[in-house]
């Protein structure tokens, strides 16, 4: 299985030179989606405050390093998010309960990040001169990484804020840096085999994920958490390789001008359906390391379908 700490290190190196050119690690330029599909980190800064929240005054606010200036400071013990422009600040920080480091899960009952007591998670938003004297709060880590002199490099969190009050009107925001999404999503309509009905998102915060070579050109991705266990099988049609901006037909086994789909939680005997690499990224071995595909998969032969989404830090 291809760990996740190995290769996104070499993902990110093959691309430091052209994030630091489009201005990411100055807070100048967010990159675009490139048009050959290649993968892009994202620092963005979004909050929606209710009406009678002190922080956000009961606004939205959105930046991405174009609109703004999107720093991060801090180890995992504790770490700072912060977004200024011309015109407004906001800062978030979010601190791991005494003793502890941030990773990836749910920390509930957070209370004000410096003076926080007991084990309990600290997190903080304030801005324009505005903050909490209590916080009562949550927040979610998908995805958290450090560098080896322990400085975070990566960060991706949600969180929720009141303050002073447990029930006073909340302010909701999403903090990222440097961030490739990480996610598993499907929707399974009422009888579909392999889906059993349901709809679920994994997320970093829940759940884990693999993305290892399968066959010939073909890769294998997994997600396991949430009480389930998923592996969507993805090859491309005989003598033909997975590129980014390309559907594919697709059956249970790969011929001329046909893929392999399976995908299961359940299993298939037969599918038909189809599958889209929407970006792409590989490795100097030719090893494909990052991934976003949709797909739409039929079993034996049945009209209802299962649609899932994979990205896998791409």
């Amino acid at each position: 299985m291809r760990t996740r700490t190995g290769w996104r290190r070499g993902l990110l190196g093959a691309l430091t030179s052209l994030t630091v050119a489009l201005g990411l690690t100055t807070g100048l330029v967010q990159p675009a989606t490139a048009a050959d599909g290649t993968p892009r980190a994202v620092t963005s800064y979004r909050h929606t405050s209710e009406a009678g929240d002190w922080i956000g005054q009961g606004g939205s606010v959105a930046h991405t390093p174009s609109t703004a200036r999107i720093t991060v400071d801090g180890a995992l013990e504790g770490v700072r998010l912060r977004a200024e422009s011309d015109t407004e600040w906001w800062e978030v920080e979010l601190a791991a309960p005494a003793g502890e480091k941030l990773h990836p899960g749910v920390y509930r009952d957070a209370e004000r990040a410096s003076s926080r007591t007991g084990r309990a998670p600290g997190l903080d938003v304030s801005g324009q001169s505005r903050g909490c004297n209590i916080v009562h709060g949550r927040f979610t880590i998908h995805q958290i990484e450090a560098d080896a002199s322990g400085a975070v490099t990566v960060l991706d969190a949600t969180y929720t804020q009141r303050c002073d009050t447990a029930d006073a009107p909340a302010l909701t925001g999403v903090v990222k840096y440097r961030a490739y999404p990480l996610s598993y999503t499907y929707r399974s309509e009422p009888g579909d085999y392999a889906g059993q009905g349901r709809t679920l998102t994994h997320t970093g915060a829940s759940s884990l994920f693999s993305l290892d070579g399968w066959g010939v050109g073909g890769v294998s991705f997994r997600a396991e958490g949430k009480r389930e266990r998923w592996s969507v099988l993805l090859a491309p049609p005989t003598g033909e390789r997975l590129e980014a901006g390309r559907t594919y037909r697709a059956a249970e086994s790969t011929g001329p001008g046909v893929g392999l789909l399976s995908a299961s939680g359940f299993g298939c005997n037969t599918v038909t359906g189809s599958f889209t690499i929407t970006k792409l990224a590989r490795d100097d071995d030719d090893t494909v390391t990052a991934l976003a595909a949709t797909f739409v998969q039929h079993c034996e032969g049945a009209e209802p379908a299962l649609r899932g989404t994979i990205h896998y830090y791409a």
